[in-house]
């Protein structure tokens, strides 16, 4: 059997794939790769949320290549981020940023984000479009963000955001390495910047904690900084895209959101549902043997969790491949659970939340520009998102 997450179907839509593979086992033994490789993947939404918060399966990626040749030439700073860390060392490091993504902080960003949406938007024409949405609000409205949150020059942005995309290319390893230190590089050089010059920064607070009191290396201190930066707006950009596309190809969705615009906030969960932003979860591996979901995982086999799949179980979702904005959808597993749930849930939230409501309101006749089958989604496992989406507003 081939791979079946690297077939270019599974890029146009994997849901055919998840329903294939979790109708078979909620949990199966695939190849990864080639030479013999495999993993264990997660595609039941029960099993998914128990594999999040099993300890057996740790994140700590260099404890499991230890010793091991590699081909590739990753930077340390993105291959050992707090992503692939254990306790204690984990809750010590999102000790440090949690305070700046909580729903309190998200909510004194509002205002600023709604400014930049609007400003975005004041920009599209008003004449039928067409516009890419994601060129033209997906990407920058994150990227500006996280950036202006973590105190990046507006003048490296877009250098910032071309090195991030690298990152996730899928089947193109020597890409996706160089970018790993190009943007470690830069993130070098900014820390350095900034010790010179402070500013107001979530870099230079962490920069503060690293040589005032010493709780993180140097080391530790520039992969934070990559991992706040990259995850800050890649799974919002493409959650921002899913989303909007989700609805014009929905219009009776559509519809309801334009006369009850009110209804948006709790929509957000079916949206992140139907569509995850994350389809595949970061690389986990077996401490020890385990059984999840029936089947026998052996000790120190890679486990993939599936967030995409899990979101259309239909053991949990009733009819999950159908959108449905009055589906209480808030079990959904799109941003992990457990520890490892996403520090910036709620940041990514109020700005999907604040950008499809003003698309809705300022641009009622929105409607696709190109039929489904012209979409170019990109081509990374872990993540799930449009390339561009071509509107007419």
């Amino acid at each position: 059997m081939s791979d079946p997450l690297q077939d270019p179907r599974f890029f146009t839509d994997p849901y055919p794939t998840y329903a294939q593979l979790r109708g078979a086992a909620p949990v199966r033994k695939v190849p990864t790769g080639s030479g013999g490789r495999y993993s264990y993947l997660v595609t039941g939404h029960a099993e998914a949320r128990e594999a999040f918060a099993d300890p057996r399966l740790s994140k700590n990626t260099a404890r499991f290549f230890a010793g091991q040749p590699s081909r590739r030439d990753i930077h340390p700073a993105v291959s050992q981020s707090m992503l692939a860390t254990d306790p204690p060392e984990h809750a010590r490091l999102r000790g440090l940023v949690t305070k700046a993504f909580t729903t309190g902080a998200a909510a004194r960003l509002r205002p600023y984000i709604t400014g930049l949406v609007d400003t975005i938007l004041d920009d599209w024409p008003r004449n039928g479009g067409p516009v890419d949405l994601v060129a033209s609000l997906a990407v920058p409205l994150p990227v500006t963000v996280i950036c202006q949150l973590l105190g990046v020059p507006e003048a490296d942005r877009g250098s910032v955001r071309a090195w991030s995309g690298e990152l996730f290319a899928a089947g193109e390893p020597q890409r996706a390495d160089a970018a790993s230190h190009a943007i470690a590089g830069y993130m070098t050089d900014l820390i350095a910047a900034k010790r010179g010059t402070p500013g107001d920064g979530l870099i230079d607070d962490l920069i503060a904690v690293r040589d005032g009191d010493d709780r993180l290396s140097e080391a530790e201190l520039v992969s934070l900084a990559v991992l706040l930066l990259v995850a800050g707006h890649e799974t919002t950009t493409n959650f921002i895209g899913n989303a909007a596309l989700a609805l014009v190809q929905h219009p009776d969705s559509l519809g309801q959101l334009r006369d009850e615009p009110q209804l948006l906030d709790g929509a957000i969960d079916e949206l992140l549902r139907f569509d995850s932003p994350v389809g595949i979860a970061t690389f986990r591996y077996s401490t020890e043997a385990l059984t999840l979901g029936g089947t026998e995982i052996p000790a120190g086999v890679p486990v993939l969790i599936a967030p995409g799949a899990a979101n259309r179980d239909p053991a949990r979702f009733t009819e999950p491949d159908r959108l449905d904005l009055d589906r209480d959808s808030r079990a959904h597993l799109a941003f992990g659970h457990g520890i490892h749930r996403c520090v910036g849930a709620p940041l990514a939230r109020a700005e999907a939340e604040i950008a499809l409501r003003a698309l809705i309101t300022r641009f009622p006749k929105v409607r696709p520009a190109v039929p489904a089958e012209e979409l170019r989604w990109r081509h990374t496992r872990l993540m799930r998102g449009l390339e561009s989406l071509p509107l007419l507003v």
